[in-house]
């Protein structure tokens, strides 16, 4: 590093920009020697003349031109790495969100989260992408702002972290269903055929293990990528769900939820993002918008029949 001078590049920037070093030295407030000075250290760093004489002006070699689309980004951007943050201008700001979300949170959560931002910042996009597995490798590439879900052993180390609410596993059936008629026991659940859920074939999950505890074994007739596709299913067969509550609430309208009769750990659903972007007000604003936007929730429905 003893070599590289990065004071070279807002020079490299402004000539390759004004195509003369007389105005390059302007733009800089430098004598137009120095300038000259400038462009021959810059030669001798990149192993190319860059502005070459034609005429009575210059003009750049193919090597500057490749140049040029680079070092122009560049330099704004260390200009802003540099410069003290400026406020956060809510009505002002023009950006684009992704956030990965699993089946079902934007039906229960997506109207109160877009309310908030339209609210306070009109000109901001929320892209919304399935969540179809726990790999956290779009937060750590920037293609992902914002995940939900629970903290696994996939979530990546370095990814931050923070509940947004509680939720509990419910079972649910058609009405008209046999379970709808009685005392639901575990072993009349467990008799059921069952629907198995998002976690796939090789982690049956809290509900399984649940049982086991009790010696019993669910029958499973068959598997689903998500919660939506489930409660389908549910609806038009005697087929029996274990979804989360909350999660699916509004999704579970016509159907008999039921607290499941026996004890499964409540899971904590979290929004999970890179530190990269803990210190960026924007993103901040968006986490403190969802986490409202959940809590709105909070004391909603707690049985959907």
């Amino acid at each position: 590093m003893d070599d590289l001078d990065l004071n070279l590049l807002p020079a490299l920037d402004a000539l390759l920009d004004e195509g003369s070093v007389a105005r390059a030295a302007v733009r800089l407030r430098l004598s137009p020697s120095a300038m000259s000075r400038t462009l021959s250290r810059l030669r001798a760093a990149t192993g190319d003349p860059l502005l070459v004489r034609a005429g009575r002006g210059l003009v750049p070699t193919p090597r500057a031109i490749e140049l040029r689309e680079r070092v122009g980004p560049l330099v704004r951007e260390a200009e802003g790495v540099l410069r003290p943050a400026v406020a956060l201008d809510l009505a002002k700001l023009e950006r684009a969100f992704t956030l990965r979300v699993s089946d079902g949170f934007v039906d229960n959560f997506g109207p109160a989260l877009l309310a908030h931002v339209a609210a306070d910042a009109p000109g901001v996009l929320l892209r919304f992408v399935q969540k179809l597995d726990r790999d956290t490798a779009g937060l750590r590439d920037g293609s992902v702002d914002l995940e939900t879900g629970v903290v696994s052993r996939e979530t990546g180390p370095e990814v931050r972290a923070r509940a947004l609410f509680h939720d509990r596993f419910v079972g649910v059936v058609r009405e008209g269903h046999a379970l709808t008629d009685g005392s639901i026991t575990a072993a009349r659940y467990a008799a059921e055929r069952h629907i198995l859920g998002p976690r796939g074939t090789s982690d049956r999950g809290p509900v399984d293990a649940a049982l086991a505890g009790l010696g019993l074994e669910r029958r499973i007739a068959t598997v689903v990528t998500g919660f939506a596709s489930a409660l389908a299913l549910v609806r038009g067969s005697d087929l029996v769900a274990a979804v989360p509550e909350r999660h699916t609430d509004s999704m579970r309208s016509g159907l008999f939820a039921f607290p499941l009769p026996f004890d499964v750990p409540e899971v904590t659903v979290s929004m999970h993002w890179h530190p990269r972007n803990d210190a960026d007000p924007a993103h901040h604003w968006l986490r403190e918008c969802l986490r409202d936007a959940c809590h709105e929730k909070r004391d909603g429905p707690r049985r959907a029949s």
